[in-house]
């Protein structure tokens, strides 16, 4: 897993680059990954247009800067991820916010899709579902892993399907609503809770 792991950081890009990535893919009338289809096309633009508001708006709590003034040591935040997941759209800006605030975190991101073999190395219940957190020590060593959403988005994706047997667009609209409610603030809670 090692060589995966070190594999797709030699690819990896900032979260500047890949918001350029994702522009510019827009403007030739694509989305990322080798599928295309107006539906993907669609939700990038869309979620496009919700990153540029989150990198305005997200605010980092009192609590959550300082437990992150306690990491000392280096560490790596590989996330994989795809322009048109909505769940990466609105978790993205605020695992970078956090990256911001200390020095020793370095956020890198690679694409799902054109990395298989590391997204396979950690399934959530079996599927491919992102955006996935890796944070890896100096040595490129698992510390711990998070994703694809909070943990009261989860439970909510969680009882939904079982009580509908898959997610449908009401579903997901009543997922974004909730995610602009909480304001990035399960994201931030659930990822002080692993920071080491």
């Amino acid at each position: 897993m090692k060589e995966i792991i070190e594999n797709s950081l030699e690819k990896a890009i900032s979260y500047s680059e890949y918001r350029v990535l994702v522009k510019n893919l827009l403007d030739e009338g694509k989305s990322t990954g080798p599928n295309q289809s107006d539906d993907l096309l669609n939700y990038s633009l869309l979620n496009d247009k919700r990153m540029k508001r989150l990198d305005k708006t997200i605010k980092i709590s009192e609590n959550t800067a300082a437990k992150l003034k306690e990491i000392k040591e280096p560490q790596t935040w590989l996330v994989l991820t795809e322009g048109w997941c909505g769940d990466a759209a609105q978790n993205l800006p605020v695992i970078n916010k956090i990256a911001e605030e200390n020095s020793n975190i370095q956020l890198k991101l690679v694409l799902r899709d054109e990395n298989l073999e590391l997204m396979d190395e950690f399934l959530t219940n079996g599927g491919r579902s992102i955006p996935k957190l890796i944070a890896l020590n100096k040595n490129n060593e698992v510390i711990d892993t998070w994703g694809p959403r909070p943990v009261i988005a989860t439970k909510m994706v969680a009882d939904y399907k079982a009580k509908h047997g898959s997610l449908d667009a009401d579903f997901k609209k009543d997922l974004q609503v909730w995610y602009n409610k909480n304001k990035g603030e399960d994201v931030q809670e659930n990822l002080i809770s692993f920071l080491k």
